[in-house]
């Protein structure tokens, strides 16, 4: 049975944020959703007519998404130090190109973000790793397209000691769920030659914030 957009976990988020933050909502239609095999809600394009507390109106098309996570793996050669990272590569349908990301995913109804984002690293690379080697980033979500859209993204990072060996092993392996039309191949890279092939703001910011959280401060100087 598929699931009501008003019964579904991030569209009540979204309206209680709206109306946490004084905004009075008049209507809101459903112009479109796409769900799950569950019949769960991953995304809507709707139309909200809904006045703010200055008495202006707010843009009214809004692509819900709900909230995000994205995740640095950092390859580190146990032997020479060297950094690499571990993107993964699909084509998107901002331009229909071949991007170069981070592992990334969408919490649905879900609340723990680090177990998702761990879930989301081993379906687009083949790598396990526990929720507990993540480093959380930002503890408030960071929102890419405040106009447009309520995706509200977690970042994470991890770092992974490996052999030069186990690190080129894991380099053009086919992984991601076809049911949710992802053909990805990973692509491991020194870091940053990495950073250079991404193009989406989240990926490179999140780049940034790793090399401020770790103190990495030669390698941001390469950047």
């Amino acid at each position: 049975m598929s699931e009501k957009l008003t019964d579904s976990h991030k569209y009540k988020l979204w309206k209680g944020k709206l109306e946490s933050n004084g905004l009075d909502i008049h209507r809101i239609d459903e112009l479109y959703s796409r769900r799950n095999g569950h019949g769960e809600v991953l995304f809507s394009l709707l139309y909200t007519d809904a006045t703010t507390p200055e008495g202006n109106k707010i843009p009214p098309i809004c692509f819900l998404k709900g909230e995000v996570v994205s995740v640095l793996i950092c390859f580190v050669d146990i032997d020479s130090r060297e950094k690499y990272l571990l993107l993964v590569q699909q084509r998107r349908i901002c331009d229909g190109s071949m991007t170069f990301e981070h592992p990334a995913g969408m919490l649905d109804s879900e609340s723990d973000a680090a177990a998702v984002a761990a879930r989301e690293v081993f379906e687009e690379t083949g790598i396990l790793v526990q929720k507990e080697q993540l480093t959380k980033v930002n503890d408030k979500p960071f929102y890419p397209s405040t106009g447009t859209s309520d995706e509200a993204m977690y970042m994470f990072y991890c770092e992974l000691e490996l052999s030069a060996e186990m690190i080129r092993s894991y380099h053009n392996q086919t992984q991601g769920l076809l049911s949710d039309h992802e053909y990805i191949n990973t692509h491991v890279v020194p870091f940053a030659e990495g950073h250079k092939l991404i193009t989406n703001v989240n990926g490179i910011l999140l780049d940034y914030l790793y090399l401020k959280g770790v103190q990495d401060w030669d390698l941001l100087k390469q950047l």
